[in-house]
């Protein structure tokens, strides 16, 4: 498989490194991570500077490898992460570009691409998380609307998202992953309650949602009712497939930081300590050629990414742990400091093996899937 870069994309890259080193001096300064309103104005102003430079569709309309190149010196330059607006861009939109009706993609895409709307997920329950299929949110056909009564958890954004990418039950009788639906639900629609949860690292993009009998037009159903595990399985594809590729160019970059930092503070003369170092530059590195594979894949089917990316999300998950218990060590006392580099970001880090589906859920999938071994009972 050819990895290599053809001179069209070459000629992006380079335009792309122009652009973003004339206008990253010029951004504001970021808001604390605790101030989610302003975190939303910050992050869509970013997007809506993209949209203004023709950089926004790269995320749906422009190529894999050029989405790859895209976040690729979007993150080396170090420019704003794509923030509040990350469903939209990374989940709800691309599945709404591949799912959804010539009238939904004309509603909700061109907002999320200008930096107007934010969207939250709101999959995991209380009582499905890694057994998303176990869901019990329910939503009942009345005239052009389903009604909606449940609860979400772990939805990121939603005290600041103007849309939810939702998964509602609206068949209780069929089997379990054929009586879904996904929709797309206002948020400010009568009957939606947000509670924010505080996290280990002290932020609170995460939060409780509750549904009381909420009304839902049939026409922001995408996909067929009962067909929305299918969709689900495109969203997933995404999220595990292209939406963490920039972390990975991210987790290089702190790599090379340690590595200075460790032999500024002596940790260097550790001989185990430097081969920590070096195993995890060369997993990273390998990490960064598995992406550039899943992205190839996913350009030679039709742009939605395969299974390889369970392989990616599985090993990725622990990558990161181990980076940062490497800084931890490169720290020493140092790893305690909240104020400190990479501190919060181990803290965050913890929750890597189960975001996005658990390393047990993707086992199970690179098992099955991939190797062909027979299904668990």
């Amino acid at each position: 498989m050819d990895l290599s870069c053809t001179p069209e994309e070459e000629e992006f890259r380079s335009r792309l490194r122009e652009w973003l080193t004339k206008v990253l001096p010029t951004l504001p300064a970021a808001p604390p991570p605790d101030d989610w309103p302003g975190r939303r104005a910050y992050d869509l102003g970013w997007q809506r500077m993209l949209y203004d430079a023709g950089y926004a569709d790269v995320h749906w309309d422009a190529s894999p490898t050029t989405r790859l190149i895209f976040l690729e010196e979007t993150e080396r330059a170090g420019a704003p992460y794509v923030g509040a607006g990350f469903v939209g861009l990374l989940h709800a939109g691309p599945t709404i570009a591949a799912e959804g009706t010539p009238a939904q993609r004309e509603r909700w895409l061109p907002p999320i691409l200008r930096g107007e709307e934010v969207w939250c997920q709101g999959f995991s329950e209380p009582g499905a998380g890694s057994d998303l299929a176990a869901l019990r949110t329910r939503a009942r056909r009345d005239g052009d609307h389903y009604v909606v009564t449940g609860s979400k958890i772990w939805t990121s954004h939603a005290e600041v998202a103007d849309w939810c990418e939702l998964l509602v039950r609206t068949d209780p009788d069929a089997p379990r992953h054929r009586g879904i639906t996904w929709l797309a639900l206002p948020m400010d629609a009568e009957g939606v309650t947000v509670r924010p949860l505080r996290t280990l690292a002290g932020s609170a993009e995460f939060a409780e949602v509750f549904l009381d009998e909420v009304r839902v037009p049939a026409a922001h159903r995408v996909g067929a009712e009962n067909d929305g595990w299918r969709v689900t399985m495109v969203t997933l594809s995404f999220e595990r497939g292209t939406a963490f590729v920039g972390e990975v160019v991210a987790c290089r970059r702190v790599l090379g930081g340690l590595a200075r930092e460790a032999r500024r503070n002596g940790t260097w003369d550790d001989p185990a300590l430097r081969r920590r170092l070096g195993r995890l530059d060369a997993e990273f590195r390998a990490l960064w050629r598995l992406t550039q594979w899943n992205v190839s894949e996913a350009e030679a089917g039709g742009g939605v990414p395969g299974v390889g990316g369970s392989v990616f999300k599985l090993r990725y998950s622990h990558a990161r742990q181990d980076l940062y218990d490497t800084a931890a060590d490169v720290l020493g006392p140092g790893c305690l400091d909240l104020d400190r580099p990479w501190v919060l970001d181990r803290l965050s880090a913890l929750s890597y093996t189960i975001a996005a589906g658990t390393s047990q859920i993707q086992r199970n999938i690179v098992a099955e899937r991939i190797l062909g071994l027979p299904r668990g009972r």
